[in-house]
């Protein structure tokens, strides 16, 4: 919300349009057939438009088990599932039953930043993990970290800010780390869709000991443009899904109902469409890294789903950096301030660029906008 008051009083000629790479959502609503199929289903199911269960209809927690199931390679049940308003919630109620005022949570860094807006609405610690130049997490630093008082460790793969994608091999390590020291490990992992390996992006859901520490947090408004609708999911032991349920039902009763509907039908109709939208996000994050491969100064820390995650070349800070570019390039992107601690010297030469709302020819028009920015003395071209 910062961000958009930057726009404030701003004019962006005709032939210099406003390039927004701050927000992370899509932008367009869903294909035309899901968008039918939720009017119908407006029209036609009374029951629509009525409380449902608190923990999400019986038919989705169901879907969802059998899918992921196949695609994991291990046993989800449907008592795993809970259905939730959007992921953001998910992430509120598995934090609900996990950490109160006073615990810790470990966070990588850069972090995503409504993770630790909640936790500090609850008054739980965010304990930063610092991750390198790969913006990869280390269990062995994460150990270190860990307390009394530390309840979870939070990761999400592909990254939000970073774009980066966890290895299985370090995912599994987290969850040893996680188990060992009698810890959840909780994994969003909203834009799994849009990873760029093959198959399942881990094999997490391979052991059969994984609802004693494992916590999945998914969201269906970036596969099936559903932001609106809110609709999202918790994956985790049955108990603690019941300690979840208690959260669900004071804060929104249930889930929305005809978006439940709408994510039901896009898991069961709309593979071969996702396909497509995953091969076009794979394709805008090439264009992206190669274009920032060419920029004098430019560094790319990581890339992939919606994000790429840069070092900038400029002596300013980012965070008075950004709103200046709003009105020196029409471009509107979050500075790492953002995204890290306060006083974290990093943020200042970082940004996130969230390049799913823009077409290869947008990115390319973006890359010219930075391109012809002055840079400081000596800057070096790339190799």
């Amino acid at each position: 919300m910062m961000a958009r008051r930057w726009l404030d009083g701003v004019e962006f000629p005709p032939e210099r349009p406003l390039i927004n790479v701050s927000q992370a959502a899509p932008v367009a609503p869903p294909p035309a057939p899901l968008r039918n199929a939720i009017a119908e289903t407006a029209r036609q199911d009374d029951s629509a438009h009525l409380y449902g269960p608190v923990l999400g209809m019986a038919e989705l927690r169901a879907e969802v088990a059998a899918q992921w199931s196949a695609a994991y390679e291990g046993e989800i049940t449907p008592a795993n599932v809970a259905i939730t308003a959007g992921c953001n919630q998910a992430f509120a109620a598995a934090l609900a039953t996990l950490a109160g005022p006073g615990d810790e949570v470990i966070l990588p860094s850069p972090w995503y930043f409504n993770h630790r807006m909640w936790l500090d609405m609850q008054r739980v610690h965010t304990v930063p993990l610092a991750t390198g130049d790969d913006l990869l997490p280390c269990p062995e630093r994460a150990a270190r970290l860990i307390t009394s008082r530390t309840r979870a460790i939070v990761l999400v793969t592909p990254n939000n800010p970073g774009g980066t994608e966890y290895p299985t091999g370090l995912l599994r390590a987290f969850l040893d780390l996680a188990r060992r020291r009698g810890l959840a490990l909780v994994i969003d992992e909203t834009y799994r869709d849009f990873h760029s390996a093959p198959g399942a992006p881990h094999d997490l859901f391979a052991d059969p000991d994984w609802p004693d520490t494992l916590i999945q947090l998914y969201s269906f408004s970036k596969a099936y443009r559903l932001t609106g609708h809110r609709v999202g999911a918790m994956i985790a032991a049955p108990a603690r899904l019941a300690e979840a349920e208690k959260f669900l039902d004071t804060v929104g009763i249930c889930p929305g109902q005809l978006g439940q509907r709408a994510a039901l039908w896009g898991m069961r109709n709309l593979g071969s469409w996702l396909a497509g939208e995953r091969a076009e996000i794979l394709a805008r994050r090439a264009a992206i890294a190669a274009g920032l491969a060419r920029l004098p100064g430019w560094r790319l820390m990581g890339a992939g789903a919606y994000f790429a995650y840069v070092h900038h070349p400029f002596a300013e800070n980012a965070q008075a950096l950004a709103p200046d570019l709003v009105r020196r390039a029409g471009i509107l992107m979050l500075p790492g301030t953002m995204f890290r601690p306060a006083g974290d010297p990093a943020g200042a030469e970082e940004f996130r660029i969230a390049f799913a709302n823009i077409d290869t020819e947008g990115i390319d028009t973006l890359l010219a906008r930075l391109a012809a920015l002055p840079l400081p003395p000596g800057t070096q071209p790339p190799k």
